[in-house]
């Protein structure tokens, strides 16, 4: 079978998990990358021994008219990059958060919709393993027919000190949303996964670190249309007590009408039935790649998607419920209020 030829946009931090990612698709030949420092995409080149090296998109687009392009750069960036791809008919899959605004992602939704390309937002949270197996124990009843709520903690420890987020992504330290438009809105992606679509929200935000412009704590209270509810109580700034604070990023339980799960910081899961023992599933995710290997299999999705001509979960239509979401939870927050999704045009 002939292999799909892609290229990359974006030689930064979180680029490694996807050029890692495609080089273990046997189908699958990267043939370039690009970078406005080129010296970066140079060294990231050398290291996923993809033969070409560029600074400017068009440019590479022109030279290798790919099948694929795989965009994995800051958000302010991407609708250029997007209107570039389709203009030469190359598939995209983009990296979250899609972008600055609520109303840019609506316009890149308004590019995409009637090209005779195909677009996947990389979201790949709900690819994590622990969550496909939550989702088949959830459908198999294990816990009950009826599932009351969710709730997740996380804390992820890198941004309490002075130099917070700089060796990294220094550009969080600058972006006016900062935990919910970037973290938490793979929960809200997950969240929809598992249970469906979202009626309200309830949610206080604020900042920890003040050398921070965003916020980077936060309490949201979720209710489901299915009755329902979720909790998600996250920060950046205290650390976790796993050593590992972006595998599952956190630990979720999960009530039933006949029991309870809990997914545990190291990927395991717990079910505790109504009057009986709690037990350990045999399940154990792998410590390959990214979180459970959740960009492989998020990237894997979107080639078969290409090749069987399916269609993908994060398509941009269904995306954008996500971040219908997501601007709720901030205008809750700002007005100080239950805020229904629907209200958010």
């Amino acid at each position: 079978m002939k292999k799909l030829k892609g290229v990359i946009v974006g030689a930064g931090y979180f680029s490694r998990f996807h050029g890692d990612a495609w080089s273990r698709m046997p189908d699958i030949e990267i043939v370039a990358v690009c970078d406005k420092d080129v010296q970066k995409a140079k060294l990231y080149a050398n290291h996923y021994d993809i033969p070409n090296v560029y600074g400017d998109v068009n440019v590479m687009f022109a030279a290798h008219q790919p099948d694929f392009v795989d965009i994995v750069t800051p958000p302010v960036t991407h609708k250029p990059i997007i209107k570039s791809a389709i203009a030469k008919g190359i598939h995209i899959i983009c990296q979250k958060p899609l972008a600055d605004t609520f109303k840019e992602a609506k316009e890149i939704r308004e590019l995409v919709r009637g090209e005779d390309i195909r677009f996947m937002v990389h979201e790949n949270w709900r690819f994590q393993p622990w969550y496909r197996e939550i989702k088949s124990v959830i459908q198999a009843g294990t816990i009950g027919k009826k599932i009351f709520q969710y709730t997740f903690k996380m804390r992820l420890g890198d941004g309490w000190r002075e130099d917070a987020y700089l060796d990294r992504q220094p550009y969080f330290r600058n972006m006016p949303r900062l935990l919910i438009h970037e973290t938490g809105v793979h929960f809200v992606d997950t969240f929809r996964y598992l249970e469906g679509e979202i009626s309200e929200v309830y949610a206080h935000l604020k900042t920890l670190n003040p050398l921070i412009k965003g916020e980077d704590t936060g309490m949201v209270f979720f209710k489901f249309k299915s009755g329902c509810t979720a909790l998600f109580d996250a920060n950046r700034y205290h650390e976790p007590t796993h050593n590992n604070a972006r595998y599952t990023f956190g630990e979720m339980w999960v009530e039933g009408d006949k029991g309870s799960l809990t997914l545990h910081p190291n990927g395991l899961i717990s079910i505790k039935p109504l009057g009986e023992p709690q037990y350990q599933l045999p399940f154990k995710p792998t410590e390959i790649g990214f979180s459970g290997d959740s960009v492989f299999a998020c990237q894997n999705h979107f080639i078969k998607g290409i090749l069987e001509e399916s269609p993908f979960e994060t398509e941009i239509d269904d995306y954008i419920k996500t971040l219908k979401v997501v601007e709720a939870i901030y205008h809750s927050d700002h007005e100080r209020t239950i805020y229904p999704i629907n209200s958010v045009k």
